[in-house]
């Protein structure tokens, strides 16, 4: 239980309030916690940063804590403004319900709703939709406008002239009454969330006076310093296909693999510095993202998809052979090859099948096209990047 301990306050945290040694002591003190990690349902899948907050919670869990998983399904509707440079796209009810149909079915790969101590499954809505606009008052007497106005976001907006909405000012208020309703000791998220998180233990202080922990962890971020996600278009979606997941993180750049590690795997951290000694001198980076690669697959699936992913990859890209199960499309006569990327759902639109041939990513029988109006026949198999494939027949 110590080992667990710490890695639950050390691996992948990026700080602890109001410190680690108040969330140890709570740890050790035998009392059984409240633990709660939130997901607004602003798309239809977790994906591999939400996985990242969801192993905290399994950590907890298997510590044998009441462990919630909490779907903000009115704070959806609101509109998160974290690091957004505009007011999000308000959601309606039916939006934010149909993108949380599947939350649970996906998470359940990392954290268990079954067993001796199962995680609970919760909607925000149960107590925010009933606050009458009273209680939504007194709520905000607690915080002020210059509190608000401080984060970065608002800030950037003001001088980049863009406004601000009364609404988005709510966030933190609704997002930290959760800990109230929920009467936590500890609240689990990203880094990104810090502000909202804080807003909690502000209230749960003022209206409980009681004291909550928050743990933060670490961001997973590409070589541009952009966290993975639905935002910034490159998450890797625990609903993916294994061969999916696997050939994303391969597609990571090699400052990623150590990170990928610590965040996204449960490999010891003794190894993980290992590997980053093997590589400091000369060991070949690519060998240690392929087992990154079948471990993330292994942890958001299972063994068994994760082994077969490896085989796909190395099939497909080194050996550089067509798999064998790839999509089939009937023709009844020749079509030009931007009109072949559409009709095998390879692209979203003319102008993208035609910017992916001008960039060198198409093939047809393993040979790179380099016109637009190349025709396609009966018996090609045609290739976009290095993963995706169709046969015309």
């Amino acid at each position: 239980m110590s080992q667990e301990i710490q890695n639950l306050l050390y691996r992948s945290v990026e700080n602890i309030y109001p410190n680690p040694a108040a969330l140890e002591a709570l740890l050790h003190s035998g009392k059984r916690l409240t633990v709660y990690a939130g997901f607004d349902p602003t798309g239809p899948t977790l994906h591999l940063g939400h996985a990242i907050t969801l192993k905290k919670l399994a950590e907890m869990q298997r510590l044998g804590h009441r462990c919630i998983m909490l779907i903000g399904d009115f704070t959806a509707m609101i509109g998160d403004p974290t690091d957004k440079s505009a007011a999000r796209a308000k959601l309606t009810r039916e939006e934010v319900l149909r993108n949380c149909k599947e939350y649970k079915k996906q998470a359940e790969h990392i954290i268990d709703f079954d067993g001796p101590n199962p995680v609970e499954l919760k909607f925000n809505s149960e107590w925010l939709a009933n606050m009458t606009f009273a209680e939504v008052v007194e709520l905000a007497s607690h915080f002020t406008m210059q509190q608000m106005a401080e984060r970065d976001m608002f800030q950037k907006r003001v001088e980049e002239n863009k406004p601000i909405y009364l609404h988005e000012f709510l966030y933190p208020l609704m997002q930290g009454y959760d800990s109230v309703a929920l009467n936590v000791d500890l609240e689990i998220g990203g880094n990104d969330q810090t502000f909202n998180m804080l807003a909690g233990r502000t209230l749960m202080k003022e209206i409980l006076h009681k004291e909550k922990c928050v743990l933060t962890c670490k961001l997973l971020t590409d070589n541009t310093g952009k966290k993975m996600g639905k935002t910034e278009g490159n998450m890797l979606s625990l609903f993916d296909s294994p061969n999916d997941m696997y050939g994303k993180v391969m597609s990571w750049t090699d400052g990623m693999i150590s990170a990928g590690f610590e965040l996204a795997t449960s490999v010891p951290m003794e190894e993980i510095r290992d590997y980053e000694k093997q590589m400091a001198n000369g060991e070949n980076p690519m060998t240690f993202k392929k087992q990154l690669a079948k471990e993330i697959v292994m942890t958001l699936m299972n063994a068994d998809a994760a082994q077969e992913a490896a085989e796909h990859f190395n099939t497909v890209h080194q050996k550089q052979e067509i798999p064998n199960d790839i999509p089939v499309f009937d023709i009844s006569e020749p079509m030009t090859i931007v009109d072949a990327l559409i009709l095998a759902d390879l692209v979203t639109s003319k102008s993208e099948a035609r910017r992916q041939i001008e960039q060198g990513a198409v093939r047809v029988n393993n040979e790179v096209v380099e016109k637009i109006d190349h025709s396609i026949r009966t018996g090609d198999i045609l290739q976009k990047g290095k993963r995706f494939f169709a046969k015309f027949v």
